[in-house]
């Protein structure tokens, strides 16, 4: 792994199953718009051995007519919405601050569980977004300070505290400690 600056991050390894689901996934949403992952996905990119089931993506409020044809291009790469075959129930789920869940046909896990930004910290997190070039690819993800601050602050499970320490361990030297602070404190009561 290689911080080339601080919103590129360069890793040349075999790519996992998980890896090319996500791929998979995330270059149909860059046809249509910008995204975002965050959660486990983001440690388990940088590098941590753990399990995942599915893929947290962050994408802004769409317009219906826009939602549609993503969806169609989801569905035209072999994907189906695990909560619902109505194109109209999905687009509503999302509204309402839902996520709709997506894999492949057939298969139920992985799957990616895509939201949209429903909050100031959803779209700083759009905003605040990096690279991940891998291998010949690219995945954007969440700024690793923000992801930090969030699994600490507000998620605070073992497995997401767990999860900040191997971020903090692998970008060291890399990330701007006084940011994660005041991330943090934007957050505390989130």
């Amino acid at each position: 792994m290689r911080f080339v600056s601080n919103n590129v991050i360069e890793i040349d390894r075999e790519l996992s199953d998980l890896d090319l689901f996500t791929l998979d996934f995330v270059n149909i949403l860059r046809q249509h718009t910008n995204y975002v992952i965050v959660s486990g996905y983001v440690s388990i990119l940088l590098g941590r051995a753990r399990a995942s089931e599915d893929i947290d993506i962050i994408i802004p409020m769409l317009a219906k007519t826009k939602f549609m044809r993503l969806l169609k291009g989801i569905k035209q790469a072999g994907f189906y919405c695990l909560n619902s075959e109505d194109e109209n129930e999905i687009y509503d789920y999302l509204k309402d601050n839902l996520a709709a869940r997506f894999a492949k046909e057939d298969v139920v896990i992985p799957n990616v569980e895509l939201k949209f930004a429903k909050n100031k910290i959803d779209e700083l997190t759009l905003n605040k977004a990096i690279t991940v070039k891998l291998n010949k690819e690219s995945i954007i993800i969440s700024s690793l300070e923000l992801q930090i601050a969030f699994k600490e602050i507000v998620l605070k499970s073992p497995k997401d505290i767990e999860d900040a320490e191997h971020i903090r361990a692998v970008a060291k030297g890399h990330l701007d400690m006084a940011l994660i602070k005041r991330y943090g404190a934007m957050l505390d009561g989130f």
